[in-house]
């Protein structure tokens, strides 16, 4: 009774709500359950979370500039250089010399960084194989489409210049007026 208590009054309440908060409502689980599922795997490996995000990003993207890591996991350059320097103090990423540019520092993973990708892979498939055992493969691929849209339409609108986003909307008056 007390476990189920406590189940319920964890569990997210749905107030009627216009169709966009609900939608930044869901985002919001989504992220926190993304949080908890990372910190998990981070304690499984014995690692911090974020900087499996960078080792993560790595193993995908190849040798790339801190300011490509920052930008990619859209955090603040200063954060990236902080977990990226874990990493390599740890030994799972290396910086080196850009042969085209020699001011310019390229980051990627060393063997034992490709090791933690592997031991990472592992530890996903684990995971999300039993969290969507009930789930078709296509409603797996609708599912990644439509996170992936929500994506696409928050980032476009973040990165619209700010002053169109701060100009007000043209009314019917003011298209009169225009022509």
């Amino acid at each position: 009774m007390i476990a189920h208590a406590a189940a319920t009054s964890a569990a997210p309440q749905h107030r009627s709500q216009p169709p966009a908060e609900d939608l930044f409502s869901a985002l919001e689980e989504l992220a926190r359950a993304q949080r908890e599922a990372g910190l998990h795997l981070a304690r499984r490996l014995d690692w911090p979370r974020a900087g499996l995000g960078v080792v993560r990003l790595l193993s995908t993207c190849g040798p790339v500039q801190l300011t490509d890591v920052a930008a990619k996991l859209r955090v603040d350059v200063s954060v990236a250089s902080r977990q990226v320097s874990q990493l390599v103090d740890a030994g799972y990423v290396r910086r080196t010399v850009d042969a085209a540019d020699r001011r310019v520092r390229v980051l990627e993973l060393t063997e034992q960084g490709e090791a933690l990708t592997e031991q990472l892979a592992v530890q996903f498939a684990e995971m999300l194989g039993g969290a969507f055992t009930l789930w078709s493969p296509a409603e797996i691929a609708q599912a990644s489409h439509q996170v992936r849209r929500v994506a696409q339409a928050i980032t476009s609108a973040h990165d619209a210049p700010l002053d169109a986003a701060l100009e007000p909307p043209l009314t019917a008056t003011d298209e009169e007026g225009t022509h």
